[in-house]
């Protein structure tokens, strides 16, 4: 028979050993807190989506993937905008798919926003269905040189002037703001809708992120302060903003104040010599902590501005 003053000792052993396995269950959990019920039970996304703006009668948002366009359909025809097609070969068939299936009318004009081809690759099948393409001059002089089979060169320009289409009733206005995002990007207005379709430079409710590799910081500031002076309400991006909500003239008014404390802070931070790693490391921006992608963008936005402030460029 074994003793129970035997047995206490094997059986704290036993205890505390059971209490330690479990510890990690209940010690980790507030690290990885579950998603709640709601959100589990939603279906997975469908990567291709066509919607019609609310309010205007012939304004449509295609997404594929994280990139989204604008398309305006109109009694003589459809004007589409950039084929967002990148890394997708039949991205641009499928996008002129789905345009088919809200008209049949004839796909009139395609236009490319800006240079970059994870907007603008996929043309083709808006050139094989009969389109003109347009785009600023500095993109066509970039796509030339760089002679990218999936993304046909424009066939029309646009000088820093801009231009206006007209078609069947419809008038989009395509206006040059000067440099920001890129050296050749397109501000698209709808002015009877007051809608404005604008690519990469102004991300709604979120902090930019890899595409301030070539982002023109002062220039740039300017070109907002050109875009809040237009007469316009809702603004379409580039990239889906939370909750696929258009943006507002107060979210532009937004990214200008992240983008003005953010080069005023770096300024701070190359003065005393900290760019690149430790102000990549060091800086934050504490009132914009809750935005979309804070964590993972913050530091594409301070190298650029440690390019600025640090570097001189």
């Amino acid at each position: 028979m074994i003793r129970s003053s035997a047995l206490a000792p094997r059986m704290r052993a036993i205890s505390m050993a059971a209490l330690f396995a479990a510890l990690p269950a209940w010690s980790q959990a507030p690290q990885t807190p579950q998603p709640p019920q709601a959100a589990q039970s939603q279906p997975p996304r469908a990567p291709i989506e066509t919607r019609k703006v609310e309010g205007a009668d012939n304004v449509y948002i295609f997404r594929n993937g994280n990139h989204q366009a604008m398309f305006v359909v109109t009694k003589e025809g459809v004007i589409a905008t950039d084929p967002v097609a990148y890394g997708k070969p039949q991205g641009g068939e499928q996008y002129v798919a789905e345009i088919k299936k809200v008209t049949q009318q004839p796909i009139r004009y395609l236009i490319y926003s800006h240079h970059h081809y994870d907007h603008i690759a996929g043309g083709k099948a808006f050139k094989d269905a009969g389109a003109t393409i347009i785009a600023h001059r500095r993109a066509k002089q970039r796509l030339e040189k760089l002679a990218d089979p999936a993304t046909p060169l424009p066939d029309e320009t646009v000088d820093d002037k801009g231009r206006t289409l007209k078609l069947g009733g419809t008038t989009l206005e395509l206006r040059y703001v000067g440099l920001n995002h890129s050296d050749s990007t397109l501000v698209m207005r709808l002015p009877k809708e007051k809608l404005i379709f604008v690519v990469d430079l102004l991300p709604v409710g979120q902090v930019p992120g890899r595409g301030m590799i070539d982002f023109h910081p002062l220039e740039a500031e300017q070109s907002i302060k050109r875009i809040l002076s237009m007469d316009w309400e809702r603004m379409i991006p580039g990239h889906p903003g939370p909750g696929d909500r258009l943006g507002t003239k107060k979210d532009v008014e937004d990214q200008l104040a992240f983008l003005r404390e953010a080069s005023d802070t770096v300024k701070a931070a190359a003065r005393e010599g900290k760019c690149w790693e430790p102000a990549e490391k060091e800086v934050q921006l504490p009132k914009y902590k809750d935005w979309p992608n804070y964590a993972n963008n913050l530091p594409f936005v301070i190298r650029r501005y440690c390019g600025l402030w640090g570097r001189g460029t």
